[in-house]
């Protein structure tokens, strides 16, 4: 297994003594609403999913992101975490605040504020995301929040496990069930999708190189057309439950927004997952991309840019459909037949079937899975 990111695994959650001396000193602070995003953020920085970040990030480590892709101190980061509101006030430098999240009655954390700066968002858009077209998705959310960051270390209060609570695994929980497993090697798999026959095809694939897999579901604010995240897990636990050995998948989901940054997400992606316990990703055709702004193959050659990132990818090139004549799982680079003797992998045709209640071919979509997407009250957002 390997090291977490930059070397420790943060751990930021209040527990006990400390916890309940850290509610009552919340009441008498400033109060800073945060919405279900940074909540999530929140969580994620105390719980290590962003080692070695131990809270949001300041002006120097912004402009280091912003200008190498690497945080102040040389570790590869290419994802700001940040706080943002629309005024300075009523914030103090050297005071704690009490954040507070529309998801919890009491408080949620206390941000040890060091520094309240205003920050560039044009900048940030352009280079996280490649644009500053505000038809992007996550330009469009970058440009709409406010024009002040906050920064400093934060404690978490409430360490609530949101509504999959059971399979809301930290870090530190796989990576003592990697270990319990004796999975040396385990490779991340990125989804905010259902699973059809590709994703099996590719996931069993994967499992023929590594001791296990963990299939990471991000469960979050997503864009229309996406499926519900209730959907992806019956989805999922269909899968595994009639299709996979059980002792060599982990099912967990991963809560945060999806940022639609193409190339610089997906090494965000594989970073989460290092801290996570694992040594590889699987990196496939316009990964966390939308639209056309970005090309199929830009987060797979992202990753020559940072050799000594600590998790490698596992990179999956090609179009993929099932081949009638192949009887397989196929793609343009290894299936000679023409397109007559193709059953597509399309998502749009896919999501037509299932709103109208047709059942696709076993050759799209096992019967489990899609039975399992009936049973659910919302399948896309």
């Amino acid at each position: 297994m390997n090291q977490p990111h930059g070397g420790k695994l943060v751990d930021r959650t209040l527990t006990g003594r400390a916890r309940q001396t850290a509610v009552a000193e919340a009441e008498l602070l400033p109060r800073l609403l945060v919405d279900a995003s940074r909540a999530a953020d929140i969580r994620n920085i105390a719980h290590g999913v962003y080692s070695p970040c131990e809270g949001f990030v300041g002006a120097e480590d912004l402009d280091a992101i912003l200008t190498t892709s690497h945080l102040s101190s040389d570790v590869p980061w290419t994802i700001p975490i940040i706080c943002d509101v629309p005024e300075p006030g009523p914030y103090e430098l050297g005071t704690t605040v009490a954040i507070y999240a529309e998801d919890c009655c009491g408080p949620l954390a206390l941000l040890y504020l060091e520094e309240i700066y205003k920050w560039d968002k044009h900048r940030a858009a352009q280079v996280v995301f490649g644009t500053t077209d505000d038809s992007h998705p996550g330009v469009a959310r970058m440009m709409a929040r406010g024009d002040y960051l906050l920064a400093g270390p934060i404690d978490l209060i409430d360490d609530d496990g949101g509504p999959f609570a059971a399979l809301n695994l930290r870090p530190a929980e796989t990576r003592a069930l990697f270990a319990e497993r004796s999975w040396e090697t385990v490779c991340a798999f990125q989804t905010r999708n259902v699973p059809h026959a590709g994703h099996e095809d590719l996931q069993k694939t994967v499992l023929g190189l590594v001791d296990g897999l963990l299939i990471q579901p991000v469960i979050g604010r997503k864009k229309p057309g996406d499926c519900t995240d209730e959907a992806i897990l019956a989805a999922y636990q269909a899968l595994i439950q009639n299709y996979f050995p059980p002792d060599r998948v982990v099912l967990s989901v991963l809560p945060t927004d999806m940022h639609y940054a193409g190339p610089n997400e997906a090494i965000h992606h594989a970073i989460i997952r290092k801290n996570f316990g694992c040594t590889h990703i699987i990196i496939g055709r316009d990964h966390a991309g939308v639209g056309s702004y970005y090309g199929p193959e830009d987060a797979i050659t992202r990753f020559a840019d940072f050799p000594d990132l600590g998790i490698a990818p596992i990179t999956i090139r090609g179009d993929f459909w099932f081949c009638q004549r192949c009887n397989r799982v196929a793609s343009d680079r290894t299936c000679p037949h023409p397109p007559t003797d193709r059953i597509e992998f399309s998502g749009t045709h896919l999501r037509q079937m299932i709103q109208q209640g047709t059942v696709p071919p076993p050759e799209i979509m096992r019967p489990e899975v899609y039975q399992a997407l009936r049973g659910v009250s919302r399948i896309f957002v």
